[in-house]
């Protein structure tokens, strides 16, 4: 018996729609440590793109050059989204901010005037 599918749910809809999304990365280590490297393969699974930054500058004028109709999805660390997150916060690019830090315990008291920032 064949699968069907209906027409608001057909898998090129579904497909196109993803594509506005795409995943960027700033970190200091993010090309350079090993458990970074295999969470890009894992994520690059997940969303189809995904752009790595260990300069803060960079990063910023590549996030501002991003249409505003697509989606990114942010990921820092602590210290260096407190010199990124206020300045590419409010653009409309900016879907949602994850602050990535192993250490569970740190306090992120400068995340709370931000509502797109997730702390992870």
């Amino acid at each position: 018996m064949a699968a069907t599918t209906s027409p608001s749910m057909s898998t090129e809809e579904h497909d196109n729609n993803f594509e506005v999304y795409s995943l960027v990365w700033l970190d200091i280590a993010v090309n350079k440590a090993k458990e970074y490297i295999e969470a890009q393969n894992k994520l690059r699974k997940l969303i189809n793109y995904l752009k790595t930054f260990d300069d803060v500058d960079q990063c910023e004028l590549y996030t501002r050059s991003v249409s505003q109709g697509d989606r990114i999805i942010f990921i820092t660390t602590n210290k260096l989204g407190q010199e990124v997150v206020p300045r590419i916060h409010s653009l409309g690019q900016i879907f949602t901010i994850y602050i990535y830090c192993p250490d569970k315990k740190q306090s992120y008291d400068w995340t709370k005037k931000f509502d797109k920032v997730n702390e992870k």
